[in-house]
């Protein structure tokens, strides 16, 4: 892989998390709704890279993505799943209230997906805790995630959909982890000082 140039802009490290985490974060979209597209953020040059196109035919449940400045045991950010009645185009910065999280092993590796709805989307913002949303919504999710990478003889296991609190706990946990690992290096990497959380 390359080595990013020193001020290069990464989304990952310079965007500012919100002004009201854990409660409303900024995720950064990867993956529209609706897609079969597997985007992902290129660690070292901000860009998204193709992965790989979903070898079942199944879509995206939520516009999918990750908060900046968090850092979890799988070595990426944390992911993070936006409810929203549009399809959100890649990279947008999405102001996002935190309802819950998934929790779920893929290959045998923790790998927790928080749940949140669009704050500027008035058809799913008066949300405000997972077990708000339709059962059968959290039974797509579930679906999707342990059944779309079975052609690719990969695992999923879906364990559990908590609430708020959790998820705000494991997002605060991501942050503490990110800061431990990669301020000073961010910041000095990408020229990001003056990123903050609050």
């Amino acid at each position: 892989m390359s080595h990013p140039l020193p001020g290069t802009f990464n989304p990952w490290h310079c965007v500012n998390p919100g002004h009201d985490v854990p409660q409303i974060v900024n995720g950064i979209v990867e993956i529209p709704k609706g897609s079969r597209a597997k985007y992902e953020l290129d660690k070292d040059s901000g860009l998204l890279i193709l992965d790989r196109v979903l070898y079942s035919s199944m879509y995206y449940p939520a516009n999918y993505g990750f908060i900046p400045r968090t850092y979890c045991d799988d070595k990426d950010p944390l992911d993070i799943m936006i409810v929203s009645q549009v399809e959100i185009v890649p990279l947008c910065i999405v102001p996002a209230k935190v309802i819950g999280v998934m929790r779920m092993l893929d290959n045998g590796e923790a790998d927790d997906k928080i749940i949140a709805v669009n704050a500027g989307d008035p058809s799913i913002n008066y949300v405000n805790d997972i077990t708000e949303l339709a059962d059968h919504f959290t039974t797509e999710l579930r679906n999707f995630f342990e059944e779309y990478t079975k052609l690719e003889n990969k695992t999923v296991e879906v364990e559990e959909f908590f609430n708020k609190d959790v998820a705000h706990q494991i997002i605060q946990e991501a942050f503490e982890m990110y800061e431990e690992y990669f301020v000073i290096k961010a910041d000095r990497q990408y020229g990001c000082k003056g990123v903050i959380r609050k």
